[in-house]
């Protein structure tokens, strides 16, 4: 087994905190296809806490899965932030999970609008109780990423950096919760 491949710390971490919270994660991947679940996986009692996976690996999927406008994927392009967005809040409501992330990027060899290795990863969780009214029924926020190497080392590490920033912001939200 090479050294990407390996199950990562930080995913075994995330199956023991969402464990221990009693939530659920779903997750959207476009150029990972699968590879985010995948690590959460390979830990026992990730059946507790990974809901489920949507892999959206074409424009069409995106907006047949999880929502995702046509017009937007159209006006901003797959690999944008606004479709990071759209696709890790369609998780959010199709699954009803706790929290969702996305990941949508370039692996290689080429591709239209972004430098290979571009990756958006975006993160939603339900809003915060008596946020009041008309509140945006979901929080989400979306991070750009460039990494470097072969197509699969980009897909690796867009995986691997996805996990890392939920489990972050996991910590972040319980930090402000206590």
């Amino acid at each position: 087994m090479s050294e990407l491949m390996a199950p990562t710390p930080i995913a075994e971490e995330l199956v023991k905190l969402l464990t221990e919270q009693g939530k659920m994660i779903a997750v959207a991947e476009s150029c990972t296809a699968g590879l985010a679940a995948d690590m959460i996986a390979r830990f026992p009692g990730a059946s507790k806490v990974l809901w489920g996976s949507f892999v959206t690996y074409t424009a069409d999927a995106k907006t047949k899965m999880l929502g995702v406008p046509k017009e937007l994927i159209e006006a901003y392009g797959a690999v944008s932030r606004p479709v990071a967005l759209a696709m890790a809040e369609g998780a959010l409501e199709r699954s009803g999970a706790s929290w969702a992330v996305s990941i949508t990027g370039l692996a290689g060899p080429g591709g239209e609008g972004a430098p290979v290795g571009t990756v958006w990863i975006g993160l939603a969780r339900p809003a915060e109780e008596g946020a009041g009214q008309g509140a945006k029924p979901v929080h989400s926020e979306a991070k750009r990423f460039l990494f470097e190497g072969s197509r699969n080392e980009v897909r690796l590490a867009a995986a691997a950096a996805a996990l890392k920033e939920l489990l972050e912001r996991i910590l972040t939200a319980e930090e402000i919760l206590s």
